[in-house]
This record gives C-alpha cells, structure tokens and sequence, in this order.
C-alpha cells in the first residue's frame, strides 16, 4: 500500500499542478480579453472625437480666381441653398471681380477658435497681399454655432470692417438663434455682401424681433402667498409621514 501511494501521490500532485495552471491560464485570457474590450471601446469612443475635428490642413487647396464659392464639410446647407448662393457669388465674382466664399466646419481642433482658423485658411488660400486684395472669407463652425469673416484690403474699401463684423454676427447669427436656421442665415449674408460689394446700399443686418412680453410676467402677491402656503403645507405633510417611518426603520435595524 506504501508503494501504490507513494505511486499514486505523485500523479495527483501533476494533475492538481496541471489544473492550477489551466486556471491561472483561463483567467490570464479573460483578463486579457477584458482589456482588450475596454481598450477598443475607448478607441471607438474617442477617435471619432478627434477625426471628425477640422483643421486647416484638412481643407482643400484653393487660389483666387478659382470657381469654388461654397464648402459645406458640416453639411448644415440643402443643396438647393448651396446652388442658389453659388450661383449668386458666381454673379458677383464676374460682375466686380470680387469674390466671397463661404466654409462650414464640424468642430474646430483642440486648442484652435473660430478666429484663428478663419485667419489660417485665408492665408493658405491666398499667400500673398495681391491675392488677398479682393477676397473675403466667412466660416461657420456648427458644434459651437461662431462665425468669422476676413476681407482683403481692396474690399475693405466697400466692406468696412464693421460691415463685415456685421455680417457674421448679425445677419448669420440672428437666424441661427432663432432655431439654427442655416440655409436663411447664408442666403441672407450673401444676399447682403452681394449688394454690398456691388457698390449699392448696405441692406443691414435682420430685424430682431423683440417678444418680451412687459405685463402678467410676475405673480401678484396674492398668488405668491396662496403658492407658498401650499408649498409649506405639502412640506410638513412630507416631513410628518417620512420621518416616523425612517425613525422606526432606523430603530429596527439597530435592534437586529
């Protein structure tokens, strides 16, 4: 019998060996699995973050004179709002020789704003003063709904800065803060520097309409007591039947 245990011990011993270390193996995977999972779901999560942001180097290369008046990488415009204001800065471009785009973005890189993007791809587009001369420039970002615009020194001489700041934060902001109308704020901005690169009449910005109603906006002092009366009152109703019952369960589980 001592020699069959001494026998059999053994091959216990490697087989419980060999079982540990398949456990040990078994949960290695799962671990392994589990990290693997996480690691992908943040990949998944974060990447299209950060692919969907845009940078100037991700725009297209354009030049003066080049027929492109409209790029909508936000695609916040209809296609028949992107063929009507092309079409009207065609018009524009032929008839004075000054030319208008306009450029939509679905949100900015990390660190980078409306204004310092808008000065970047101008600058790309149109390296050089001659190049800038009759240009001008408007950029939308959609995510935090901010406009800029940049004109050349030729323009600024029908396009006043202050025209031009009104146009991007009058005549496009107004209608985006009146429920993100897009296709009207860009019809109504290239309607408005059309006529204005044009050499007629300034159109200015829309008219706000001001909906603030001026009477029956407060309580009268009647409503106010009787409001709060009633505010105490299911207060106290409240704080009468939940107290009792938290005091009793607090009780019972100190007994037990």
């Amino acid at each position: 019998m001592t020699q069959l245990h001494s026998r059999i011990l053994p091959f216990i011993s490697v087989r419980s060996t060999c079982r540990c270390a398949s456990r040990r193996s078994a949960t290695r995977s799962i671990w392994l699995t589990l990290v693997s999972v996480i690691l992908m779901l943040q990949v998944w999560l974060i990447s299209p973050g950060s692919a969907a942001a845009t940078g100037v180097y991700s725009m297209p290369s354009l030049g003066a004179g080049e027929p492109t008046w409209v790029i909508d990488q936000a695609g916040v415009m209809s296609r028949a709002t992107r063929g009507e204001v092309s079409g009207e800065l065609a018009d524009l471009a032929q008839k004075t020789g000054n030319e208008v785009r306009f450029v939509t973005i679905h949100r900015l890189d990390y660190g980078e704003t409306i204004d310092t993007f808008t000065k970047q791809l101008f600058e790309k587009w149109f390296p050089t003063p001659d190049a800038q001369a009759n240009q001008t420039l408007l950029v939308l970002d959609n995510v935090t709904n901010s406009s800029a615009i940049l004109t050349g020194a030729e323009v600024q001489s029908l396009l006043t800065p202050e025209a031009a700041e009104s146009v991007a934060q009058e005549t496009v902001m107004v209608p985006l803060r009146n429920g993100n109308k897009y296709n009207q704020a860009f019809l109504d901005a290239s309607e408005r520097l059309a006529a204005i690169l044009s050499g007629e009449p300034d159109p200015g910005p829309p008219i706000v309409e001001n909906n603030i109603q001026t009477e029956g906006t407060f309580a009268r002092a009647e409503e106010t007591d009787d409001r709060s009366a009633t505010v105490i009152v299911v207060v106290l109703l409240l704080a009468a039947t939940i107290i009792p019952m938290a005091t009793y369960y607090i009780y019972q589980a100190i007994q037990s």
